[in-house]
Parts: structure tokens; sequence; C-alpha cells
């Protein structure tokens, strides 16, 4: 039982659907990032995505591609970002920490290095986008092997023949991409979310977390009632990119986890 077992398990014998958000690390720098990341538990978030700054973010919209070049610019590095994960767990050691990436960065400091690094710095899941169900070996595996799940995307394209090999080695949870396209690009559509959320949980125990597109209260709620829980993210980092106070970004996250926990 990882830390996202046991969070998933607590929150359904409470009735209550996940609240996950992303933030990039490093945005707009350092200290203002690892600052909300520290407030989002008591915001009301379950799971912290904590984005791995790239220069090539294939599956990125505009506002998480600004975001990875703030960071860039500022000075993060893969380094950085497992220091920040380890500087947050010494004050809170139940909420989950999920690194979200390509597979570049880690591919240069080296597998085994990370995961041992990873594993020291209390990160419990790796969702790496750019990583098929095929290269299993080079990261899922292993990080299965010490003790961090490894999170895989299932996405409105994902048909009947392809979902069992993108379950196969998937621990923690489920992420359903909303809709085809990047992340911010428009609004999720709730009649083509729910039956495709229903097929997937036909298939598997894991908890399917809905995400892209969800940019509202009201948008928090409807998508955490289809799934078993909500992601939001570049509703979040436009906030930070616009120069929001980390007291004003943290209040505008509860707002979204009051309603996904409603």
């Amino acid at each position: 039982m990882t830390r996202i077992d046991d969070k998933f398990a607590t929150l359904k014998a409470a009735g209550k659907k996940a609240f996950v958000t992303y933030i990039m690390a490093g945005d707009t720098d350092y200290d203002t990032s690892l600052e909300i990341m520290r407030g989002l538990p008591a915001a009301g978030v379950d799971v912290i995505e904590l984005g791995l700054p790239f220069t090539d973010p294939v599956a990125d919209g505009q506002t998480i591609q600004l975001a990875g070049q703030r960071a860039l610019d500022a000075g993060q590095t893969l380094k950085k970002t497992l220091a920040m994960a380890k500087t947050f767990r010494e004050d809170d050691t139940t909420t989950p920490i999920v690194i979200m990436g390509y597979y570049n960065p880690i591919y240069s400091m080296g597998v085994d290095k990370f995961l041992t690094a990873a594993v020291d710095a209390g990160v419990d899941g790796l969702i790496i986008v750019d990583l098929p169900p095929e290269e299993d070996a080079e990261l899922c595996l292993p990080a299965n092997e010490v003790g961090i799940n490894f999170i895989r995307l299932a996405t409105p394209t994902t048909d009947a023949k392809r979902l069992p090999k993108v379950i196969e080695n998937t621990s923690g949870f489920i992420y359903y991409v909303s809709m085809n396209g990047i992340t911010g690009s428009a609004s999720a559509q709730v009649d083509a979310v729910a039956p495709e959320v229903a097929r997937i949980k036909k298939t598997t125990d894991l908890p399917v977390v809905i995400g892209f597109g969800v940019k509202t209260p009201e948008a928090a709620k409807t998508f955490a009632d289809l799934g078993d829980g909500v992601v939001v993210g570049s509703a979040i980092v436009e906030r930070i990119a616009r120069g929001d106070a980390p007291a004003d970004v943290l209040a505008f996250v509860k707002t979204l986890a009051d309603a996904a926990h409603s």
C-alpha cells in the first residue's frame, strides 16, 4: 500500500472523491512554488501532481508550457524538483506526491539514480506521458518494484483493444484525459466523458480520476461525481502566471476542493 492507495481508500470510506491538483515545480521560482505546494493540503488537496519542467512538453497547452519555461528560466531542474518534494515531506508525511512530466530528464539522470532519489524524497507516483506501455521496462516496472506507483493516461482514443495494455502495469489510479487535445485547450464535456469513465471502470478496480479541461468549482464537482476524483491544473497555473499571491492561489484551490468533495 502506497500513500496513494491509502488516500483513495480513506476517501472511499468517507464517501468522498479525490481532489488532485497540478502545479509546475519552480514556477515562478523555487520558493514561490514550494510555498504554494506546502499550502495545498490545508486547502483541501488530496494528491499533488508536481510538474517536472521540460523544454519540449508535447502534451501540454500554452499555460503549462509557459509555466515550464518560467521554471526553467528560474533554474529549476529535476534535482531541484526532487529537493522540493523532500522539503515538503519535512512537514507532511501523508499527502501523496506524483511527479508528472517527460522521460528525457529522468533518462539523463539515470533510472536507478532517479528512483533512489525519488524514494528518498518521498515521491509516491509518476506520470510520464511520453512512455507508452510498450516501454514499461524502461521505468514503469522498475518504479513499481521500489514502491512508486506508475500512473497511466487513458484517453478518448483508448479503445477496447488498447485499454488492457494501458491498465496492465498501471497502479495508484487511472488518469482519464477528458478530451482529445492538450491541457487547457478546451472545457471537458460531461456527455462525452461519462460513458468512457464507466467503460474503464468495468475493466479495473483502480480509481479513475478525470483531468484536462476542468477549470471551475462547478466543473470540479460535476466531473468528480463521474469518477473517483478530478484533477485541476491549468486554471491554477494561470493564477500563478498572472502574479496572484500564494494565499490567493490557495484560496481559489480551496473553492475547487470544496466543490469536488461535495
